[in-house]
Formats: C-alpha cells, sequence, structure tokens
C-alpha cells in the first residue's frame, strides 16, 4: 500500500500535465486578471439567479418540468463540480507524501506515509470548515428531492454572490475593518434592549395585557430602539413611557454613531477603491505604461506625446503631486512604485509592460529598477539617471534605457553657447516643431527589407535621409552603402512625415 500511494504521488509530481491542468483550474477560479474568469464568474451568477426565481415561482405555480430537471441536475451538478474543484486545488496531496519520502531518504528512516497524508486531509478539511466551503455546499444540498425542507438551502446559493460579486465584497471588507467600532456598538444595544426590556417586564407585566413574556418585553424595546414603532405594544404606565423616552433618543444616537463609522469607512476606502478600479482597467490592456513620479520630466512627456500614449498610469507616493496629476487630467494612483507590492499589481503574465521611472531620486529609480525586473524581465524599464556616477549601478539592476537629463541639458547648453545654429535645428526636430522628424524603424525577420542592401533601400530617393542602425546593442553611425540589414535591426532616419510613412508602406511589409 506504501508503495502503491508513493508510486501515485510520484508520477502525479512530476506529471507536467497534471501540473497545468491543477495551475489552470485555481488561476480561474481564483486569478481576477486570468481571462476567462469573468465568464466563470457570469456562469456562476446566472446559475444563482435562475435556481433562485425557480423557488420563488413554485410557491404558487407548478414548475414546469425541463425546469425542474434543470435545477436539480444542471445547476447543482454545476456548483458541485466547483466545490470539488476548489477543494482539488487547495492543496497537493501528492506534495505532502513525496517530502514525507525524501524526508525518510535523507534520514534513512523509515517512509511512513500516512502522517503526511493525514496532514494534507486535515489541510482539507480546515478548508471545509471556512464560511465560503460551508456556503458551497450548503448551495448543493437542494439536489437533494426526498428531502423538500432541503429547498430552503437554495438561499444558501445567494450567499456564494459574496465569491463572484467584487462589490459585495468590498462591502463585506469594509465593514470588517470596522468590526471593534461595530460590535461596540452591537454589544451597547443589546445591553440597553436587554436593560430596557427587563424595567418594562417588571413595571407592566400585570397592567399591560399586550406584555405577556420577558419576549414580548424585550421585542417592544427593540422595535422601539430602532425607531421602527409598530405600535402593536406600548407602555402604559408613566415609568413605562419614562423608559421609552430614554431608548428612542438612545436609539437615535446609536443610529447615528453607526451611520457616521460606516460612512467614514467607505470614504476612507472610497479612494482605494477607484485606484484598485483604475490598475483593473489597466490590466486588461495587452500593452500600458507605468510612469513612477509626476515632476516636470513627467509633465513634459505627457504634454508632448499626449496623442500617443493611450494605456498608462502614473504612480506617486506624494499625494500632492497625485492630486495634480489628477488636476491635469491623467490616470493617476497613491502608491509608492519602489515597493515590491505595487508592481506585483500589474498583470505581467498576459501583458507587455514598459516602466518610466522619473522620480528625483536615483535611490528610489533603482529600486523600482530591481522590483521590476524581479517580477518578470520582460519588463522593459527606461530610468532616470541624475548622477552619471552611479550608471553603473542602474545596469546591474538591470534597465534596459538611462536618460541622463542633466548630461543632455549640458550638452544642450554647450551647442546653444558653441553651435547656435546646429542647437536650434535639433532643438526644432526634437521638439517636433520642424517638418522634419528622427522616426525609428524596426525590422523584424518578415520584412521585404532584411538581406537587402542600404543602396537598395534607396533612402535619398524617397526622400529620407538614413542616419544609422542600431543592431544588437550597438549602433552603427552613416555605414556602407553595401551593408546589409538584419532582422531585429532598428534603422534610425529622418524625413517628413509623409516620407516615412510611404517608405513603411512601400518597403516594409512582410516578405
Amino acid at each position: 500500500m506504501k508503495q502503491l500511494l508513493l508510486s501515485i504521488a510520484l508520477r502525479l509530481r512530476t506529471s507536467k500535465r497534471y501540473k497545468r491542468s491543477k495551475d489552470f483550474i485555481r488561476d480561474v477560479l481564483t486569478n481576477a486578471n486570468n481571462p476567462y474568469k469573468k465568464y466563470v464568474d457570469i456562469t456562476i451568477i446566472f446559475l444563482i439567479i435562475t435556481s433562485v426565481f425557480i423557488l420563488i415561482y413554485e410557491v404558487k405555480n407548478p414548475v414546469p418540468e425541463w425546469m425542474d430537471m434543470y435545477d436539480i441536475y444542471f445547476v447543482s451538478f454545476v456548483f458541485s463540480i466547483e466545490y470539488v474543484l476548489r477543494l482539488w486545488i487547495h492543496n497537493d496531496l501528492s506534495e505532502y507524501i513525496t517530502e514525507e519520502y525524501h524526508d525518510a531518504q535523507f534520514l534513512q528512516r523509515d517512509f511512513e506515509p500516512w502522517n503526511a497524508l493525514k496532514e494534507g486531509i486535515t489541510e482539507k478539511l480546515k478548508y471545509m470548515a471556512t464560511p465560503a466551503a460551508i456556503v458551497d455546499l450548503l448551495a448543493i444540498f437542494p439536489a437533494y428531492r426526498p428531502l423538500r425542507v432541503l429547498r430552503i438551502f437554495v438561499l444558501f446559493r445567494v450567499f456564494k454572490l459574496l465569491r463572484y460579486t467584487k462589490s459585495i465584497n468590498q462591502f463585506v471588507e469594509v465593514l470588517s475593518n470596522k468590526r471593534f467600532e461595530l460590535l461596540t456598538l452591537l454589544f451597547l444595544l443589546a445591553f440597553i434592549v436587554i436593560t430596557a426590556g427587563i424595567a418594562i417586564y417588571v413595571l407592566e407585566e400585570r397592567l399591560n395585557p399586550n406584555i405577556e413574556s420577558l419576549f414580548d418585553a424585550v421585542y417592544w424595546s427593540l422595535v422601539t430602539i430602532a425607531t421602527v414603532g409598530y405600535g402593536d405594544i406600548s407602555p402604559v404606565t408613566p415609568e413605562g413611557r419614562t423608559i421609552s423616552m430614554l431608548i428612542i433618543i438612545s436609539g437615535i444616537a446609536m443610529i447615528s454613531f453607526a451611520t457616521s463609522v460606516i460612512v467614514s469607512a467607505f470614504s476612507e476606502r472610497l479612494i482605494e477603491m477607484k485606484e484598485n478600479r483604475i490598475v483593473e482597467q489597466i490590466n486588461k490592456s495587452k500593452s500600458f505604461l507605468i510612469v513612477c513620479g509626476y515632476g516636470q520630466m513627467a509633465k513634459m512627456f505627457f504634454r508632448q506625446n499626449q496623442s500617443d500614449v493611450d494605456n498608462y498610469i502614473i504612480l506617486d507616493k506624494d499625494i500632492e503631486r497625485v492630486e495634480a496629476a489628477r488636476k491635469d487630467g491623467y490616470n493617476a494612483i497613491h502608491e509608492d512604485a519602489s515597493r515590491f507590492e505595487t508592481l506585483s499589481k500589474f498583470n505581467v503574465e498576459h501583458s507587455r509592460i514598459t516602466i518610466l521611472c522619473l522620480t528625483a531620486s536615483d535611490v528610489e529609480n533603482i529600486y523600482i529598477t530591481l522590483n521590476a525586473k524581479s517580477i518578470s524581465r520582460k519588463i522593459q524599464v527606461i530610468a532616470r539617471v541624475n548622477d552619471i556616477d552611479i550608471i553603473s549601478k542602474f545596469e546591474y539592476a538591470g534597465a534596459d534605457h538611462l536618460l541622463m537629463p542633466n548630461r543632455v541639458v549640458n550638452t544642450m547648453v554647450h551647442t546653444a553657447i558653441t553651435q547656435p545654429t546646429m542647437y536650434k535645428a535639433i532643438h526644432a526636430i526634437l521638439t517636433g516643431k520642424s517638418v522634419a522628424r528622427i522616426d525609428e524603424i524596426h525590422v523584424h525577420e518578415f520584412h521585404h527589407v532584411v538581406g537587402k542592401t542600404i543602396k537598395e533601400l534607396d533612402f535619398s530617393g524617397n526622400k529620407l535621409l538614413f542616419i544609422g542602425i542600431q543592431r544588437e546593442g550597438s549602433f552603427i553611425f552613416n555605414p556602407s552603402p553595401s551593408e546589409e540589414i538584419n532582422p531585429y535591426d532598428i534603422l534610425l532616419v529622418m524625413g517628413r512625415q509623409i516620407s516615412l510613412d510611404y517608405f513603411s508602406a512601400k518597403q516594409m511589409g512582410a516578405a
């Protein structure tokens, strides 16, 4: 039996198909960024709503057979499969067994899988005892038709909406964050209700025909403190009416206090909820830009590229700069981009991400770069460098491109003084004030230009000035006419926009 368990566990642990299947199911059921999860959520919500509708409909109407079969078999079957899958992905029993086997091999002792198996099953039982798992299990009970009373458990399917509707989850989370204040209020409410109920019971039990038991007195006390006032029970003695006035005032005070607690909780969370919604929307894009820091460089970038930048988000830990970015009409959230938890919110697996580090601190930009590259090497990082003496640190951190504004400014100032005409021309081209512009042409392996020489491309005939080639990290300035174009080269050319568009359409098509 031990060898059979070990054989099954080792086979499952080494099976790539098993691992892929389990990871896929876990991702679909638990990862909000998974593209298939929203369809699963919509399906479950639809099944919950229709099953509750059938429960209401059958109170006074005969249910058609097809509707009954749909509720008994299909809905309950889907919920059963969901329950089993969630139980399956919670942990992996084969992992416990294989770890026990390796430990036994290392310590040269007998292999005893039973304790490991017990530990794994205990973890699953703990999950089954969680409120969410209990609701999932109770939602399956209505399928057992011999006990019609179990039909009431259909209502537990409504509680499954807590798992699939984020708005309800957020509401519950806000209340959970204020549970100390709300529990304190609840205990005070219970104390006043019970004390007032006992008092009115002692004072009016023989004088008031509507109060026959302590339960009637407590019921009256709760209705009165809630300011509902049904009128079915009312005090008849001066003492009883005095108690009524006191608990009415207490009820108004507690309702006001509870309202202020809940409103303040939502006010604190509202901004965070909006920011989370922005992150969710940006994660749906195939590619997007994260701008870290909203300073002068970020403002200049957006002013010059506002029409070209669609999917972006600004991160800044200074709330004043965040408010300034929002006032300027940009998507900005109050987060510290140098923290791993901040960057890990973004969808790296399904999106192409570029991070623009524009904070005024070199240390912070290095931390952002390190965190980004630790999350995924596929993230492209463009970092601002203020101190040129620490360029090597940015390179060690993994920055793909470096921006050195101080060096550029010094160079431009020197050029403006010594060669003013050149400065005006370069400034006009870079700022877009000239009719000509410098552009990059990215060559892919299927483009027509691959294998052709620079002479064959005839840049001058297309009214373009060819500057050079970026190839494998190095730049070849003004290469010879016989130089061939390779896949993944970047051609740097200058000319009018109409010439650039014409050349791209004519020469850069797929072979």
